[in-house]
């Protein structure tokens, strides 16, 4: 696993081989930031990494700047190793959380410019996840999904990207994405027939 931008470019991470983790390739993850970073500045934004795994996406996150990162996995050994990780590199930005995603997710009413999440490809409760995920952004907020090939969400109101590297899939949603859909279906009706 590799940085691949910002103040620790080019850094490699090694996670313990017992880790039960898919880390997102370096290709994916350049990728997705590459999208991402045409809505959000990393410098200005609170981010929530969901799934987290390794801590991949959320040290790619302060590498680049961000300084407000929570991160929450259910794996106690994924938590020690992005602890001890982000000691070494200086990230006093991110702070970790055992449990699961969605549960914590229920437990607080706070906000994040920025999710991401990568349950496992077998993951039964996308639905809700995506649901729970759009209403802890504020309505210019970015959520970002990570799924197979077996999933699609383009037809959800809120989804207003998706992009594919390889076997990995983003979906990119935002709350702001169902008011452009509404103003637009509503500047439809109003236009004379």
């Amino acid at each position: 696993m590799r940085i691949i931008r910002g103040k620790n470019r080019g850094k490699i991470l090694i996670a313990p081989k017992n880790l039960p983790v898919r880390p997102t390739t370096d290709m994916a993850k350049e990728g997705l930031f590459n999208v991402v970073e045409n809505y959000l500045e990393w410098e200005a934004i609170t981010a929530l990494d969901l799934f987290t795994g390794t801590g991949n996406i959320s040290f790619e996150m302060a590498s680049r700047g961000c300084n407000d990162i929570t991160v929450v996995d259910n794996n106690r050994d994924c938590l020690r190793f992005i602890d001890k990780t982000a000691g070494q590199l200086q990230y006093t930005a991110i702070k970790t959380s055992m449990g699961d995603a969605l549960i914590f997710l229920r437990r607080t009413l706070r906000k994040w410019d920025f999710i991401f999440a990568d349950p496992p490809y077998d993951y039964t409760e996308y639905p809700v996840l995506v649901s729970s995920a759009i209403d802890h952004l504020p309505e210019d907020g970015v959520f970002v999904l990570e799924h197979g090939v077996d999933h699609s969400f383009q037809a959800h109101p809120a989804c207003f990207d998706t992009r594919r590297y390889g076997g990995v899939h983003f979906s990119y949603f935002s709350p702001e994405a169902i008011k452009n859909e509404r103003a637009s279906l509503e500047d439809t009706s109003d236009s004379p027939s």
